[in-house]
């Protein structure tokens, strides 16, 4: 069997990866050149850091940028934490289970701004959950729980639409786990949250790492959710760059692009990486042994 050489693979992917490296490279270089000043819209164009300065300078502006990793943190490790349980009782198949799979994933197939306006319907002022409250007695009369000052609702409808993306991943790794694995574990004394530590996610941890990274960036710059649903007390970056935008002034909604554009970078590295440090991938034959040589000492 003749092996293409690697010159020629690269030959044939260049088609496709050098058009995604140019745009890519293209947004990336324009918004750069426009925080500095290049390419303003809406005056002259030349090099100046004032639009830097006039940003950084402004306390909501910091506001955003700890708001907007706060929404991002949290959506991307609650949303993995809501999927590995699911994902370990999917494992093995059962009656009914391409069902329940289906339904969980149903969330990816419902746009943004629906999913949005539903949960809106929902926790109104005159929506389910208060007439449920107010029947039950909890309530004793309509409460307004849409754009809480918390963000509550607004990181409950991002667990709720990513969930299933993060499951989707999970699936796939936790069923390539063998049996005969967890069942060694388990029978040398490792119980649900040491197999879990110690076999589970050291084996599934790249899966991991790709759904923290990817929804981390997600909820980071969300719009939709965060204008529909979000408190009306703090702006995220992407409302922060909005409006600049709407009132003309390019280079400081380049600026806020740029942050957007650079949390992102560091905080996929600051997840992977400390994924990578809980969850340290360990030789399954070290662990086992781990777990015999503490039975040993148990019962001595």
């Amino acid at each position: 069997m003749i092996r293409p050489s690697p010159w020629l693979i690269t030959l044939l992917l260049l088609p496709g990866i050098g058009l995604i490296v140019v745009f890519i490279g293209a947004v990336i270089y324009i918004a750069i050149a426009q925080s500095i000043g290049f390419y303003n819209l809406s005056g002259e164009s030349g090099f100046t850091l004032e639009s830097w300065d006039k940003l950084l300078a402004r306390k909501s502006y910091w506001t955003a940028v700890r708001y907007s990793l706060f929404i991002g943190f949290w959506a991307a490790v609650l949303s993995v934490a809501a999927a590995y349980p699911i994902a370990l009782w999917l494992r093995k198949p059962f009656k009914g289970s391409l069902t329940v799979s289906a339904l969980l994933k149903a969330p990816l197939m419902i746009h943004g701004i629906v999913a949005a306006f539903l949960f809106l319907n929902i926790i109104s002022f005159n929506g389910i959950v208060n007439q449920f409250m107010i029947w039950t007695g909890l309530f004793d009369a309509p409460r307004r729980l849409q754009n809480d000052s918390g963000a509550w609702g607004l990181l409950f409808l991002q667990v709720w639409k990513n969930m299933p993306f993060a499951l989707l991943l999970l699936t796939g790794a936790v069923q390539s786990i063998s049996q005969d694995t967890l069942n060694a574990a388990q029978d040398l004394g490792a119980g649900a949250i040491e197999r879990f530590r110690r076999v589970i996610a050291p084996l599934t941890v790249s899966a991991m790492q790709a759904a923290l990274i990817i929804i981390f960036i997600d909820a980071l710059a969300d719009f939709t959710f965060q204008t529909t649903v979000g408190p009306t007390n703090r702006q995220s970056l992407a409302q922060y760059m909005d409006f600049f935008r709407s009132r003309g002034r390019w280079n400081e909604a380049a600026g806020v692009g740029v942050t957007l554009m650079a949390l992102s970078l560091a905080g996929a590295i600051v997840l992977a990486v400390t994924a990578r440090l809980i969850f340290r991938k360990r030789p399954i034959g070290r662990v086992l042994a781990w777990y015999e040589i503490r039975n040993k000492e148990a019962r001595s």
